[in-house]
C-alpha cells in the first residue's frame, strides 16, 4: 500500500465519514475493501488458503473498523489503526483453525511473523511502559482478553477470578490507560 498518499485520502475520508458524510465513509470502505484483500490474500497464500477466507477475513475486518470507528484517533494515522484490526483479524484466524508457525514453510515463517517494524515495536515498548502504571489485577485481565484473545471465561479460569472480576478489570484498567495516555498526550 502506498501509505503516502493513501494515508492522506484514506484518513480524510474516514474523519468526513466520522462527522456524518455516508458518501465518504462508503468511499472509505470501497477503497480500504481492496487494499484490505491484497493484505490478507498474500497472507494466506503463504500457508495455503485461498481467496474465499481472504474475502472472510475482510469482511470480519470491515465490520470490526465499522464498529470500533468510535475509537479512532483523529489525530493519529488512519492505516496503522486499520491494519492493526486486520493483523489481529489473521491472528485470530489462525488461532480458530489451530493453525500455527509450525504450518507455515520454514523458509515462510520469518516474513509472516516477524517484521523489522520499529514503530511497531516502539508501541509495544510504549504499551508495556503505560500496562506498568496499573494494577496487578487490572493489568493481567487486560493482557489475557485484549492482548492474547481470551474468552473473558477462559481469563478468570487462567487468573482465578469471576467473570465479572475480569470484565470489571478490562474496563477499569482501559480507563485508567486511558487517562494516562491523556497526560502523555498533554505534556
Amino acid at each position: 500500500m502506498n501509505v503516502g498518499a493513501n494515508e492522506t485520502e484514506l484518513r480524510e475520508l474516514m474523519i468526513r465519514g466520522l462527522d456524518g458524510d455516508a458518501a465518504s465513509y462508503r468511499t472509505l470502505l470501497e477503497r480500504l475493501s481492496g487494499h484490505l484483500r491484497t493484505f490478507f490474500k498474500a497472507r494466506l497464500n503463504r500457508i495455503g488458503r485461498g481467496p474465499v477466507e481472504a474475502e472472510d477475513l475482510l469482511q470480519e475486518t470491515l465490520i470490526a473498523i465499522h464498529t470500533r470507528r468510535h475509537t479512532f484517533d483523529r489525530s493519529q494515522l488512519f492505516t496503522p489503526w486499520a491494519y492493526a484490526i486486520a493483523r489481529y483479524k489473521f491472528l485470530d484466524y489462525l488461532r480458530r483453525t489451530k493453525l500455527s508457525a509450525t504450518d507455515i514453510p520454514i523458509d515462510q515463517a520469518e516474513e509472516l511473523m516477524v517484521r523489522a517494524d520499529t514503530a511497531q515495536t516502539e508501541s509495544s515498548m510504549d504499551l508495556e511502559k503505560l500496562l506498568q502504571e496499573i494494577s496487578p489485577k487490572e493489568r493481567q485481565a487486560i493482557r489475557y482478553v485484549k492482548l492474547d484473545g481470551l474468552s473473558v471465561r477462559e481469563a478468570a479460569a487462567r487468573s482465578g477470578m469471576s467473570e465479572s472480576a475480569v470484565k470489571v478489570s478490562v474496563h477499569r484498567g482501559l480507563k485508567a490507560l486511558a487517562r494516562l495516555i491523556g497526560k502523555e498526550a498533554g505534556s
